[in-house]
């Protein structure tokens, strides 16, 4: 048994130690005075939090942005992301507490907060205890890309989140985001691309830049519309760059001045469109079966 003394808040005492470590993070031992909770909304982290939640333009200057909930927050663990730092609370479940104590011993910037703290800061009716602020780290464009994406207009973030997830999942290799679409680090958005953020090269440009970019890359930009040609009939193994525009407005002059086709899906009955995130879905499936058969 050891003698150590404490000082915290200002106040000096003197506390027995066991030999082996006093921080622990089992069911009982989340509380430890050597790790004081925030419990109050004016602390500098829960400003920034609220900060990065609420305005791109926030996010952009800090660089930064968050996750919130035990699955996103294993996705950015797992995919080895640079964590800027964690707030978590005692109704974090077990799972999300052993990776906050791995964390925490890899000398991650880890705090408690209140529940109290941790449900204001929230975006979600149940919060999962734990949320964490993650540096906006750009994952590198591959070399000679031949499947790009770019979401025009899109301003509801669950389509674009549902964009970013489906082009994840279909070998899409990079993103590229014009200025009428809506933030793609915005706290909706990142819920709904489900991790697609830890895979994916996500570009912000302007359209003189995906203009010049999609020219130095010799990429065929191609726009989703209905008097398009079908995509059943659409070779897209070629170098493609996909424009999906919003259900309202379609693509943007911009992207029509660019784009050399049109393609559409197919469709029965009356109905007229699909919503952004569904259509765009289904013609990235299409080119990754067609690209899969090619080979």
């Amino acid at each position: 048994m050891a003698i150590r003394a404490s000082v915290l808040f200002g106040w000096c005492c003197l506390t027995t130690q066991p030999s082996e470590p006093s921080v622990r993070f089992g069911p009982r031992s989340f509380h430890n005075s050597y790790f004081p909770m925030i419990t109050s909304n004016q602390n500098s982290k829960i400003k920034l939090v609220r900060a990065l939640l609420g305005r791109a333009k926030e996010r952009r200057e800090a660089g930064a942005f968050v996750v919130e909930g035990v699955r996103l927050f294993e996705e950015a663990v797992q995919a080895k992301w640079s964590i800027r730092f964690v707030l978590f609370d005692e109704t974090l479940n077990e799972r999300g507490k052993s990776k906050v104590a791995g964390l925490r011993s890899q000398g991650v910037d880890v705090e408690e907060v209140s529940p109290s703290v941790m449900k204001s800061i929230s975006e979600t009716d149940a919060p999962q205890g734990v949320l964490a602020v993650l540096a906006n780290t750009q994952l590198p464009i591959p070399e000679s890309p031949n499947f790009i994406l770019i979401p025009d207009q899109i301003r509801d973030p669950g389509n674009l989140g549902t964009l970013l997830r489906s082009a994840a999942a279909t070998g899409v290799q990079a993103v590229l985001i014009p200025p009428e679409t809506t933030d793609a680090f915005a706290p909706k958005v990142v819920r709904a691309g489900m991790g697609a953020h830890f895979r994916l090269p996500i570009r912000a440009m302007s359209w003189e830049e995906i203009d010049k970019f999609v020219k130095l890359e010799g990429l065929k930009v191609l726009i989703a519309d209905m008097d398009g040609v079908s995509c059943w009939e659409t070779d897209l193994r070629q170098r493609v760059a996909l424009v999906i525009g919003s259900e309202a407005d379609g693509a943007s002059e911009s992207a029509r001045k660019m784009a050399v086709g049109k393609i559409c899906i197919p469709m029965t009955g009356d109905v007229e469109s699909l919503n952004a995130g569904v259509a765009g879905s289904v013609l990235m499936f299409e080119a990754m079966r067609q690209r899969a058969v090619s080979r």
